[in-house]
């Protein structure tokens, strides 16, 4: 009995430490959250204006012919962007986006495309090399606080292999994209070759009337467009460091209510062992009066 009640004190120590561990990485994330929602807010209008200038050019000139807005005649190779975590701790986030890259591999090989994926994330690059998936592209380290030089990097990576005859012809990004604190979805989204549509102008986003292109319309279009490019990345990686420490919060807090639940089943287990161990005890403490009582009684 007394090892019986030695190994539940251990395990409630145990669970005790892992809960301090899940706690303190449940604040941690909650502090991060607000920082990475800042963020997030603050490069929505730069995203917004480059949406715009790169709309008005393309509205406003005569003909489009920019190898970031043809598609190719016979595509052979489609690049798929997958913005995965450094590290874990964040529940289902990266299973999420992973299976969802699963599913766009499978649509785009039906569709006859080789598949090349590009990585951001230990957690995507790890996966990928498991599997001995060449990748177009890794990039990692900067998950939780990704910068405006990362995405440039990336999108430079993206834009040479697109331009190049023998690369790729199609670039999609697989995502997260953050909605609240408690809903973050996995979107996909093609970038290039840009899909240009014509819609009528709205008081809340009208385009300029008139541009004079100076020389052509596609030098405009080869200046405007890759920062486009670059501008769509760093809005993914940073609705995905929002969502990973969103997910990474919701984990944690998950993990401690576990921890505190299995804490109080082991306590009350460790109570009823001690209660039986004092009774088994008492018994036998009982028991030898008796004998000593009932030997004393029979030399008299």
């Amino acid at each position: 009995m007394g090892a019986q009640l030695r190994l539940l004190r251990r395990r409630i120590s145990s669970v005790k430490s892992t809960a301090k561990i899940t706690r303190a990485q449940e604040l941690i994330a909650s502090s991060r959250i607000v920082r990475a929602q800042q963020r997030m807010q603050a490069a929505l209008p730069y995203e917004r204006e480059i949406t715009r200038a790169v709309t008005g050019v393309v509205s406003n000139a005569a003909s489009v012919d920019h190898p970031l807005t043809v598609a190719k005649d016979n595509p052979a190779k489609a690049g798929v962007l997958i913005v995965t975590s450094d590290s874990g701790f964040c529940g289902g986030f990266n299973a999420n986006v992973l299976r969802e890259a699963e599913a766009l591999r499978g649509l785009l090989e039906s569709r006859g495309l080789d598949v090349v994926p590009f990585v951001t994330g230990r957690k995507g690059v790890t996966w990928h090399s498991f599997r001995n998936r060449t990748m177009g592209g890794e990039w990692v380290g900067f998950s939780r606080k990704p910068a405006y030089a990362d995405a440039k990097e990336i999108a430079g990576v993206l834009i040479d292999s697109f331009k190049d005859e023998n690369g790729i012809d199609e670039i999609h990004i697989v995502s997260t994209e953050f909605i609240s604190m408690l809903t973050q979805n996995v979107v996909v989204k093609r970038v290039l070759p840009l899909e240009v549509e014509e819609t009528e102008a709205t008081e809340s986003a009208q385009i300029p009337p008139y541009f004079e292109f100076e020389p052509t319309a596609g030098d405009v279009l080869e200046s405007l467009l890759p920062r486009y490019v670059e501008s769509r990345i760093f809005t993914a990686l940073l609705q995905s460091a929002a969502s990973e420490e969103a997910a990474r919060r919701r984990a944690m807090k998950s993990a401690t209510d576990n921890a505190n639940e299995l804490m109080r089943v082991l306590t009350q287990q460790m109570n009823q062992a001690r209660q039986a161990e004092i009774t088994q005890e008492i018994s036998e403490i009982v028991g030898g009066a008796n004998a000593l009582a009932d030997a004393a009684a029979g030399k008299e």
